[in-house]
């Protein structure tokens, strides 16, 4: 089968490797659509996404598809069921584990790497898709479910004032679940003219660039800040722009050599609130069954379909990741 390999020094690689049977609780998928996401970036910049990389890698996560085949242990699936998957493994059994936590599991690894024709992640990771949802939408679950648990932290109130920093397809997600937590009032701060107008579609009541909100903060107490960008500049302002007694959820992927300067005097005669999100735990479920009652809209997330061949381009020049979420046709079933 092919899978689509980071191998180190900015490099791509498809590779044919052994196809196999699922063993024990492992449910084999023949992945219809991969989403590309920012640690996917991430990783082929050289540098962590999740958790350290070490390559050769497949790369991908973010997968749908259909059944196959199972393992022997497996009793919820059978070949033909439409699914998503969750690619991260949490033992079940450390000490974070036992708390409910499994997103900081210590022995957490990857188990759907969704640049292949095949991922065999174990029972537990595999969710059921409805025929009414199309894989394609599907492959949205695993994202979706990250913005999900972000937004369990913050639990926004009703009529709350919310400023989301970037409108990438998690900015696009965020929007959208913000509105419907029942926010007054939601401001999406972007650059680009086609994103503005993108957030105000999905929901924004209006789109700014990052100097602009510097005066509506001034004129309003800002409830609520989420920033889904990740760069040192954005996330600082997302911090000086919060209101008293304000929550800023600082949600995209930092880079670990840049760390963030914040005036801790001012956070404290604000009394801030600041939250970091990491992975989904126990999220996917809620995620998918968001989807399937066609919350999303979907469509104007997704700024490409393409080949596991074509990646190693789109990786090196983002052409389609700037604009949108860009997913990667394997089988390519609904």
């Amino acid at each position: 089968m092919r899978a689509g390999y980071y191998v180190g020094d900015y490099t791509y690689e498809v590779r044919e490797i052994p196809d196999r049977e699922p063993q024990k609780d492992e449910v084999k998928i023949e992945v219809a659509w991969c989403g590309l996401c920012g640690t996917d970036l991430h990783k082929f910049q050289g540098k962590n996404g999740a958790s350290v990389v070490i390559p050769p890698i497949i790369l991908g996560h973010e997968c749908s598809g259909i059944v196959t085949a199972v393992g022997p242990d497996v009793k919820y699936f059978q070949p033909g069921d439409r699914v998503a998957a969750d690619p991260s493994f949490g033992c079940g059994n450390c000490e974070y584990c036992q708390q409910g936590l499994p997103n900081f599991c210590l022995e957490r690894h990857g188990v759907a790497k969704g640049f292949a024709d095949y991922v065999y992640p174990p029972e537990k990771n595999v969710y059921k898709v409805s025929e009414k949802l199309d894989l394609r939408t599907a492959a949205l679950a695993e994202p979706l479910s990250c913005v999900i648990h972000g937004l369990d932290l913050i639990q926004i109130q009703s009529g709350a004032s919310v400023v989301i920093y970037g409108l990438g397809s998690i900015g696009s997600l965020m929007v959208q679940m913000v509105k419907r937590a029942g926010a007054a009032k939601i401001i999406a701060v972007e650059r680009e003219p086609e994103k503005q107008k993108l957030a105000v579609k999905l929901g924004a009541d209006t789109a700014v660039d990052d100097r602009k909100i510097l005066e509506l903060a001034k004129e309003c107490n800002i409830d609520v800040v989420i920033e889904c960008i990740g760069l040192k500049s954005t996330m600082e302002q997302a911090v000086k722009i919060a209101g008293k007694n304000a929550k800023v959820l600082l949600f995209g992927l930092g880079d670990p050599e840049q760390p963030i300067e914040i005036n801790q005097f001012e956070a404290y005669t604000k009394e801030l609130s600041i939250y970091t999100s990491y992975l989904n735990p126990q999220t996917t479920k809620r995620a998918v069954a968001v989807l399937e009652s066609g919350a999303i809209d979907a469509q104007s997330i997704i700024s490409a379909e393409l080949e596991l061949e074509e990646m190693g381009q789109e990786l090196e020049t983002q052409k389609h990741s700037k604009t949108g979420k860009v997913m990667v046709r394997l089988s390519g079933k609904h």
